[in-house]
């Protein structure tokens, strides 16, 4: 078992999981992992930023650069409500929000259950989900929070380029 295995099961093998919707998806991050659900919040835009960052959050004296899972999934901006959750990546200790359509609430899941990301899953998948968990109704995608660092991101080439313009769309 890997350090980061280790952090994410508790003494009986079990892995608590908060579990949080973009789009039709059900996704889900370890509860250790997360410092604090803001709920609805309205990030304020940084211009010329890629389409994965949802912009800024102000937290407890703090800027916080706030990720979309949205931008990074590709998926259209959403006119609801969305959630943030503070989220500390434990190996850099760099603090950020990953902004969600909600956040539902936790699961819990046997440590061995997580199963390999499935063969057919595009780049950006690869490079974004740790793994699945089945459950009768569907597939829960457990994320990882050091794969969304925004430090991490910009640096690929699948996230790191700003978001193309549309025809007719200024910045």
């Amino acid at each position: 078992m890997s350090h980061a295995e280790g952090r994410r099961a508790d003494a009986r093998g079990v892995v608590s999981i908060c579990s949080l919707r973009a789009g039709m998806g059900l996704y889900g991050i370890d509860t250790r992992q997360i410092r604090e659900v803001l709920g609805k919040t309205t990030p304020h835009r940084v211009p010329l930023a890629p389409e994965y960052i949802a912009g800024v959050v102000p937290y407890r004296g703090e800027v916080l650069t706030t990720v979309s899972l949205r931008g990074l999934l590709g998926l259209e901006k959403w006119a609801g409500t969305n959630c943030v959750l503070v989220l500390d990546d434990q190996e850099d200790g760099e603090r950020f929000g990953l902004m969600v359509d909600g956040v539902g609430g936790v699961m819990t899941f046997e440590e061995t259950a997580l199963e390999a990301n499935p063969s057919a899953l595009d780049a950006r998948g690869v490079a974004l989900f740790d793994g699945t968990y089945r459950m009768e109704s569907g597939l829960v995608v457990r994320l990882d929070p050091e794969r969304l660092r925004p430090s991490r991101l910009a640096e690929s080439e699948l996230f790191g380029a700003s978001k193309q313009e549309r025809p007719g769309e200024q910045r």
